[in-house]
C-alpha cells in the first residue's frame, strides 16, 4: 500500500504502529484480537484510487479468510461502519447510559416523591380517623372492680358487642331536644353476637322500656346507686356504659367483650356516606317531633331523614317502642346490605368516609379504640352472607303491672340467651310467617317449642325478625 493511505477518521496511517498497537504507548494487543474501543481496521473502501483486491494483513495480525463460514471468523456488520457504536462499545460502568437517559433518574425521583406523598397522606388519614375515636376508660375501670360477678366467656372466638345509641341532647345534638344538664338515656341498645366462625351475625334489640334488675352502680360523681327493678334505659342514665353492660350481663348471662356508643350525628353521617338508603312507605309521614315529612312510595333517605325515620314513634305503626325497634332493625339491615352490595367494605376509597362519619361520634372500650381494631372487626364481618346478618327483638310482652312497659317472655328469652352464649344458631322469619307456623303446630297438637321451623331432634329456635337480605320495599 502507498504511505498516503488514511484511516477512517482522515488521519494518515502510522506505519510504525501496526493494527492493534496504541500510538500513545498503550498496552500491546494479542495477535488477531481487536480492541472494541479502537477504531475499525481501515478497509479497501478508504483507499484513494481504484482497488482491484484488498491488501493482505500481516501474517501475525489476522488469520487469512479460509472461506469457511462456520469457523467463527468476524463478518462484516453494519455496526462495524465508522461512527456507529455497538453494544460492545458501551462502557461497562454504565456511565453512557446515565448520560444518554437522564429521564430514568427523573422518573425514579418522581416515583420516590409520589411514594413519600402517598405514605404521608395515608398516615395522615389513619391518624385522623384514629383520633376521631373516644376511649371510654372509666367504664373499663369500673368493670374491673366488678370482674368477679361478671359472666365467664364460653366460646373464646365468638364476640359479643353491645351497641348503644345515645339520645344525649348536649353539644351538636341539642337541636333534637332539651338538654337536661347533659343527662342521657340509651335510646337504642343492641346486643350483637358474632359467631366464632364469622359465618353469621345476630343483632338482638333490648327494649328501652323493658323492666329489669339494675345492679348497684357508680355514678359520674363517684356515688353508688342502690340495686333496683326499673326500666332498662335508666341504667345508662344512672351509671353510664358500665352500668348498662352489667345490667345486660345480669339479664342474659352473656359476657360483653366490647361496647360502642354512637350518637345521632354518627348515625346520620354513615347514611350520608353511602349516599342514602332506599325504603318504601305505604303511607305518607308527617311527624313534627321526628322532624320528618315524606310522601308515600319509594324513598331514598339521607342522614337527617333516616334519623327521623328510625326515631319516629307517635305517627308510625301502632306507636309502640316494639314497632319502632323492628323499623330500626329493618333499616340497619338495609344499610348493611347497601354497604356489602356496593363493595364499600372492600373499597378503601369508599370505606373511608363511612369510617370517618362513624368514628367522629364513636366512643368505645380500650379494646376497640383504634382504627386498626375497628378495621379488623369490619374485615372479619365482610364475608358474612347478608341473609345470615339477622335482627330480632328479645321475646317480650306488656308488663303485667304497667302496659306501657315490657317484660320478657319465658322460657323463650332464656333459650335465646343460651343459644347466643353457647354460640349456637338461631333463625328468624317474618312475624306473620312465624304466627302461621305456630297455628299449624297447634292444629297438629304438637307442643310449642319457641316456633321451631325444624322437626329434627335438636331444632333451631326460630324467632320473629328480619335479615339484611330483606328488601324494605317488599315488606
Amino acid at each position: 500500500m502507498d504511505a498516503d493511505v488514511t484511516d477512517s477518521a482522515g488521519t494518515p496511517a502510522d506505519p510504525d504502529h501496526p493494527a492493534g498497537d496504541s500510538p500513545q504507548g498503550g498496552s500491546q494487543e494479542e495477535p488477531g484480537v481487536t480492541d472494541s474501543k479502537d477504531e475499525p481496521e481501515p478497509g479497501p473502501e478508504d483507499e484513494p484510487g481504484p482497488v482491484t483486491e484488498p491488501e493482505p494483513l500481516p501474517e501475525d495480525d489476522t488469520p487469512q479468510d479460509s472461506g469457511d463460514e462456520d469457523k467463527g471468523e468476524d463478518k462484516p456488520n453494519a455496526a462495524d461502519a465508522p461512527g456507529v457504536q455497538t453494544w460492545a462499545d458501551q462502557p461497562k460502568d454504565g456511565s453512557a447510559s446515565r448520560r444518554k437517559r437522564p429521564w430514568l433518574r427523573w422518573a425514579a425521583l418522581g416515583a420516590s416523591f409520589l411514594v413519600l406523598i402517598s405514605a404521608g397522606a395515608g398516615w395522615w388519614l389513619y391518624k385522623k380517623l384514629d383520633g376521631n375515636i373516644t376511649t371510654d376508660t372509666s367504664a373499663a375501670a369500673e368493670l374491673k372492680v366488678y370482674e368477679k360477678e361478671r359472666p365467664t366467656p364460653v366460646v373464646m372466638d365468638a364476640q359479643n358487642i353491645l351497641l348503644i345509641g345515645s339520645d344525649s341532647r348536649s353539644g351538636d345534638n341539642s337541636e333534637y331536644g332539651r338538654d337536661d344538664g347533659g343527662s342521657q338515656r340509651s335510646d337504642t341498645t343492641i346486643l350483637l353476637h358474632l359467631a366464632a366462625d364469622r359465618k353469621s351475625a345476630t343483632a338482638v334489640s333490648l327494649p328501652r322500656d323493658l323492666m329489669v334488675e339494675i345492679p348497684s352502680c357508680r355514678t359520674g360523681d363517684d356515688k353508688e346507686t342502690r340495686e333496683r327493678f326499673a326500666q332498662f334505659n335508666s341504667a345508662f342514665e344512672l351509671g353510664g356504659t358500665a352500668c348498662t353492660i352489667r345490667t345486660v350481663e345480669r339479664l342474659t348471662g352473656i359476657r360483653i367483650d366490647h361496647h360502642m356508643v354512637v350518637d345521632f350525628n354518627g348515625f346520620k353521617g354513615m347514611v350520608d356516606a353511602v349516599d342514602g338508603v332506599k325504603i318504601c312507605l305505604d303511607e305518607p309521614i308527617d311527624d313534627k317531633d321526628a322532624r320528618l315529612e315524606l310522601p308515600a312510595g319509594p324513598q331514598t333517605l339521607n342522614g337527617e331523614e333516616a334519623l327521623g325515620y328510625v326515631r319516629a314513634r307517635k305517627t308510625l305503626g301502632d306507636g309502640s317502642d316494639t314497632e319502632r325497634m323492628e323499623r330500626q332493625q329493618r333499616f340497619l339491615g338495609a344499610l348493611v346490605n347497601k354497604m356489602q352490595s356496593n363493595g364499600v367494605l372492600l373499597n378503601p376509597t369508599r370505606l373511608y368516609p363511612v369510617l370517618d362519619a362513624a368514628t367522629k361520634s364513636l366512643t368505645t372500650d380500650p379494646g376497640l379504640d383504634s382504627l386498626r381494631d375497628l378495621y379488623d372487626l369490619v374485615r372479619s364481618m365482610r364475608d358474612v352472607p347478608t341473609d345470615q346478618v339477622q335482627f330480632l327483638t328479645v321475646p317480650r310482652q306488656p308488663y303485667r303491672e304497667n302496659r306501657n312497659r315490657d317484660e320478657l317472655v319465658e322460657p323463650d328469652a332464656s333459650e335465646l340467651f343460651k343459644q347466643l352464649r353457647e354460640d349456637k344458631p338461631v333463625a328468624v322469619v317474618p312475624a306473620d310467617e312465624l304466627e302461621e307456623k305456630e297455628k299449624e303446630k297447634a292444629q297438629d297438637g304438637k307442643p310449642d317449642d319457641t316456633g321451631s321451623a325444624s322437626e329434627s331432634p335438636t331444632p333451631t329456635p326460630t324467632y320473629s325478625g328480619s335479615s339484611a337480605a330483606d328488601d324494605l320495599c317488599e315488606q
